[in-house]
């Protein structure tokens, strides 16, 4: 199984006709995503290269598309209201690729599904996206890198969920070359304010029967972590590996996300790695460790 994208997830492109967003159109056409159109003001009755229909709005998009998952790649001044567009046009899964949104602008997004559209689920912003593999693809991952319980040597699988794009690939890369699947990859982005966290999506993976553990990749900055932790002791019943990336950041310093930072004696490396030992996760304690530290929890190693 996976979590909220599979073979019949139908996807639209805000800001299809962009040159990113024109490009990973076709990576995850070409992937095997269904996708089925684009919107782009002004643009409507048009036709991209690869001979998706343009809409002017997302409500119209849906109305002939049936989709019910977006990927945007709309500017950042724009991107909140099309995020906010989407959810109005009755969008299940918005996946906001954008990265330099303002932070006040997300604040309002937030407040504005958090009140008025609770059933929606945002990926993002400033993500790399969510693959399930093999069957959908929402994003910008490399999709030859990842790999189902079938193709994997050992039919063993596991969810990754990381704040970081890149540890999600190399995350992906090396449980693959030790023969271990994944359900669902999710790049949860690094900015402050977002939309899933660690938890919204530990508790998808624990209820799904094929994964059969969690990858959680975090980053100094925040609290999401700690509440993980708390999550995982009392409900996940997986094993979960954990990194923190950042242990070496100098207080006060702004380490490549917006939200990885150490502030007022918060946000700390060791901090959450104590509080996620405590859980019960295990730690891997180098970027490099990722997969055997994963191999090493589900016991093929």
């Amino acid at each position: 199984m996976s979590i909220l994208v599979d073979r019949n997830t139908r996807v639209i492109c805000q800001g299809i006709t962009g040159a990113a967003g024109a490009f990973h159109t076709k990576a995850c056409l070409e992937y095997g995503t269904q996708m089925v159109g684009g919107v782009v003001p002004n643009k409507g009755g048009m036709t991209d290269p690869n001979g998706l229909p343009i809409f002017n709005t997302c409500d119209e998009a849906v109305q002939a598309t049936a989709a019910t998952a977006t990927m945007i790649f709309v500017p950042p001044a724009f991107a909140s209201d099309a995020i906010l567009e989407a959810a109005d046009a009755g969008i299940e899964l918005i996946v906001c690729i954008t990265e330099g949104i303002p932070v006040l602008d997300m604040v309002r997004v937030r407040r504005v599904l958090d009140a008025h559209y609770r059933g929606v689920r945002l990926i993002g912003p400033n993500c790399p996206g969510i693959i399930t593999p093999g069957q959908c693809k929402i994003g910008i991952m490399p999709g030859y890198i990842h790999k189902s319980a079938e193709q994997s040597e050992t039919r063993r699988a596991v969810g990754i969920i990381s704040r970081s794009g890149t540890l999600t690939y190399e995350a992906v890369w090396q449980t693959a070359n030790l023969g271990i699947g994944q359900t669902t990859c999710i790049g949860i982005g690094g900015d402050p304010v977002r939309g899933m966290n660690f938890i919204d999506c530990l508790a998808l993976y624990n209820t799904d029967p094929e994964t059969d553990g969690v990858l959680l990749i975090g980053e100094i900055g925040g609290s999401d972590e700690e509440q993980a932790a708390t999550f995982i002791q009392k409900h996940v019943n997986k094993p979960v590996v954990a990194f923190i990336a950042g242990r070496t950041a100098p207080p006060g310093r702004r380490m490549g996300h917006a939200g990885a930072i150490i502030s007022g004696g918060e946000g700390g490396a060791e901090a959450k790695i104590q509080k996620l030992e405590e859980a019960g996760c295990v730690i891997a304690q180098s970027p490099a460790d990722l997969g055997t530290t994963m191999a090493r929890a589900l016991k093929l190693a």
